[in-house]
């Protein structure tokens, strides 16, 4: 039964680094078509002159944005943290493995609900902006036009594996516990046959 939770263990903490890295290119890919479809719109920051209404989304979801790819960042760094306290590998785990396994998890479910919220509420402000007067602005200025969400709600994919990782941690954790309190038992009774 270890070989299969080790094997699991192992593909899973592989799992959590490829999961922060598509986390990370999601997060650089977000605001794409807002860029190029409402950038144009804008002849500066200031939200009383843009050209078409609404268009000003793209300003303010630029700080999201950045700290959105932050802590991306952050995610691999501690995915990363499972290989580095040998999470991976370890029939037992230790102090480290409990706090990486814990981090880890903890981070991406918090992660999740932060990001969730987060473009829930860009994505109805961007639903806000006067299509009409953006396509016939794209046209006049021949510039990228969309009405479409998909940035937004490949969220829902992207954030979805992240938190599945997540859960699958806990469940390998639990399973884990109760194989070492196994383990242990076989020991001390082995010990106790010894004795006798």
């Amino acid at each position: 039964m270890y070989k299969k939770q080790m094997k699991f263990q192992k593909i899973l903490c592989l799992i959590s680094v490829i999961v922060g890295g598509l986390v990370f290119l999601y997060s650089l890919g977000i605001i794409t078509d807002l860029y190029d479809s409402l950038y144009f719109t804008m002849r500066n920051a200031d939200p009383s002159k843009v050209v078409v209404p609404g268009s000003y989304v793209y300003y303010e979801i630029q700080d999201f944005n950045k700290l959105f790819v932050r802590l991306a960042i952050v995610l691999i760094l501690i995915a990363a943290l499972l290989f580095i306290t040998s999470t991976h590998v370890r029939r037992r785990y230790y102090i480290a493995n409990y706090i990486s396994v814990g981090l880890y998890t903890i981070y991406s479910i918090a992660f999740t609900v932060w990001a969730h919220i987060q473009i829930e509420f860009y994505k109805a402000k961007f639903l806000q902006i006067d299509f009409v007067k953006l396509k016939e602005y794209s046209e006049e200025w021949k510039t990228y036009y969309t009405e479409s969400t998909f940035w937004f709600d490949i969220h829902y994919l992207v954030l979805g594996l992240l938190l599945l990782t997540a859960i699958l941690h806990i469940v390998n954790f639990c399973f884990k516990l109760q194989l070492m309190k196994e383990e242990q038992r076989i020991i001390e009774e082995g010990k106790e046959a010894a004795v006798v």
